[in-house]
């Protein structure tokens, strides 16, 4: 999952210095929107867990699958505005450095210093690899092998070390040539894609067959993960978005209406890789594992279908704010 990690971090790096993350107005409201995708999922989780054996898995509601959530969207086509496609996507990527940021702070169980230690002159010397000049891509991935050792030792979780090499690789080129930062990611998006994704889900998401799922469900880690998904991502995302537009934050994209906005917030509910990926690291045993497991797939699907009709039936209505009263 490190090479998945490489991938969204050069995806996360081309956002915020060309793409959409490029400008405060252009990031505020979906960096807002996410803030709220993830807060509220996380509040419902802890709220049915407080207490409880499984209230280490409050991350994984947090979570958004941006491959499989663009993709429901793009089954639409052109009857979806090219704003909320942006705005999505934005949020998506925002949400996946929250996922990062909660890896490395909350599911890192133990630390040894001087892994950590080793860890940190690496990335300073790919920093200063990459102030120099240096456009070899063959260097910063050996120095990044080195980095996810150190840090797989160090006993932070290893992954991170995909999105701390992506932040060095250089974006710019020289004589008008693809950047090592293109270059790298358009030969390693298809085996994140195609390879590495598929390869994951398959090994990690199976669940026993033998456990009744709406036992799961009525589990309150199955439940948790599973309602914060849907209902969470929903209410989180609409109210921070409508607080930030009703406060003048910003404002929602060009023939997008709260409608089209609702039924992107239930696709931000599709949690699947990111949630299981966090799953295995909030839980040891099986029982557990398999109620999370239950949780993401039926929240997922739910927020899947829910929020494909939704849009689906949505017109192209322009973007006002309902109207205020004096």
């Amino acid at each position: 999952m490190a090479v998945f990690f490489l991938v969204v971090g050069l995806e996360i790096k081309r956002e915020l210095l060309d793409g959409e993350l490029s400008s405060r107005k252009q990031a505020m409201l979906p960096a807002i929107a996410a803030i709220g995708g993830m807060l509220v999922p996380a509040a419902i989780f802890f709220a049915l867990n407080a207490g409880g054996a499984g209230v280490r898995g409050w991350g994984i509601p947090m979570a958004t699958d941006i491959a499989l959530a663009i993709g429901v969207l793009a089954l639409l086509g052109k009857r979806i505005p090219f704003g909320l496609k942006v705005f999505l996507t934005a949020l998506a990527i925002i949400d996946d450095i929250g996922a990062v940021i909660i890896i490395a702070v909350f599911y890192t169980v133990s630390v040894s210093w001087i892994s950590l230690g080793i860890a940190m002159a690496l990335l300073v010397l790919l920093l200063f690899l990459n102030r120099l000049g240096v456009k070899s891509i063959s260097i910063y991935l050996l120095l990044g092998i080195g980095l996810w050792l150190a840090l797989f030792k160090s006993g932070v979780h290893a992954t991170i070390a995909g999105i701390l090499l992506a932040m060095m690789i250089p974006s710019r080129s020289r004589n008008d040539l693809e950047s090592p930062l293109q270059t790298l990611e358009s030969i390693l998006e298809p085996w994140a894609a195609y390879l590495i994704v598929p390869l994951f889900a398959l090994a990690n998401a199976g669940i026993q067959l033998e456990k009744n799922p709406l036992e799961s469900l009525g589990n309150p880690v199955g439940m948790g993960v599973m309602l914060g998904l849907f209902f969470g991502k929903q209410i989180g995302v609409v109210f921070f978005t409508w607080l930030a537009v009703r406060l003048r934050l910003g404002s929602l994209p060009p023939a997008v209406s709260w409608r089209h906005l609702h039924g992107a917030a239930c696709l931000a509910g599709i949690g699947f890789t990111m949630s299981l990926f966090i799953t295995l690291l909030a839980f040891q045993e099986q029982s557990q594992l398999t109620v999370a497991k239950t949780g993401v797939f039926a929240g997922s699907a739910i927020s899947g279908i829910v929020g494909l009709v939704l849009l689906a039936t949505a017109g192209r209505a322009s973007s006002r704010m309902p109207p205020q009263r004096n």
